[in-house]
């Protein structure tokens, strides 16, 4: 039996929180063009703060992936969980990171990207498919790196993106690769 990687460990129940669902916030919000500030992992406001992205990821079809700038806050905390998507190859269940940055990124490949702050339109973007990034858990501010591929190593350096103010619009090689988001009834 293989050790449970520490960011799985993360929980906000184990942070005895409870989750708020919050609006997300649309482009053109200046929050969404602006660089985040780093927080403290450990304050009593980032941890409600995480606890409240991934419920409101929870509740919003399809997301895999929400920033705190994406909640009209400014400030470096985002939570991830791929784990349902049909595109991921490997994953680590839901987890909030603080202060990410990347520390490698390699194999670069281009897939189409949609986002909650852009719901009309999805993008064409060219993202590494390995990646390995480093972050702090909300609550302990233990120091963790996380190694991925494919879908999950996308969905990490989206919302590390929406920490530096830039969204995917802001990746596309053209208005060629912009497109109106199909609708399904």
């Amino acid at each position: 039996m293989t050790a449970q990687h520490p960011v799985a460990l993360w929980s906000e129940d184990l942070l005895g929180v409870e989750g708020r669902v919050l609006a997300v916030v649309r482009a053109p919000a200046p929050v969404l063009s602006a660089p985040s500030a780093d927080v403290d992992p450990t304050a009593a406001e980032v941890v409600q703060l995480a606890a409240d992205l991934v419920e409101t990821m929870r509740v919003s079809p399809g997301c895999v992936g929400l920033a705190a700038p994406q909640v009209g806050v400014a400030g470096r905390v985002f939570c991830v969980d791929v784990s349902a998507h049909p595109k991921v190859r490997t994953h680590h269940g839901t987890f909030v990171l603080c202060n990410a940055e990347i520390v490698s990124a390699t194999r670069n490949e281009k897939a189409r990207e949609g986002c909650m702050s852009v719901p009309d339109l999805t993008g064409d973007v060219r993202r590494a498919s390995r990646l390995v990034v480093r972050g702090l858990l909300p609550g302990t501010g233990e120091e963790v790196e996380v190694t991925t591929d494919a879908f999950e190593a996308r969905a990490l350096q989206h919302e590390i993106d929406h920490c530096a103010g830039r969204l995917f619009l802001d990746r596309v090689a053209g208005a060629d690769a912009v497109h109106a988001r199909s609708t399904y009834l």
